[in-house]
């Protein structure tokens, strides 16, 4: 059974800088393209970021215009985790997040809630 089980979300001011975690098994992670995802209450799902892997080490990695430069993703294929360590954040960064598996995401987690806010 595929599990994402995302973790680390919060209040943070703006400016500030959070790093959310997930955990991932029940797959092959080192092998699948991994996304973060976000999405606000009523809104469409959007992507964040992403990051591929030759199933040893990252390879490469992409993000969306208004993340990029304050958003770095990451993962850890031994210990099959995801991260987004988030800086400068922004209210318009106020969202539930969620780890995934491409995109648009095959399988997603219940996702951890994100609210910048002064």
């Amino acid at each position: 059974e595929i599990q994402l089980v995302e973790s680390g979300g919060g209040l943070a001011q703006p400016g500030e800088s959070i790093i959310l975690s997930c955990a991932a098994s029940g797959f092959t992670f080192e092998r699948m393209y991994m996304t973060w995802v976000r999405q606000v209450p009523g809104k469409r799902l959007e992507w964040v970021a992403g990051i591929t892997s030759d199933g040893h080490d990252e390879v490469g990695t992409v993000y969306d215009d208004s993340v990029r430069g304050r958003f770095t993703i990451s993962r850890d294929n031994r210990n099959k985790t995801l991260s987004l360590r988030m800086t400068g954040l922004k209210p318009e960064d106020t969202a539930r997040y969620h780890c995934g598996i491409g995109w648009p995401p095959t399988s997603k987690g219940q996702g951890t809630q994100v609210t910048v806010s002064a």
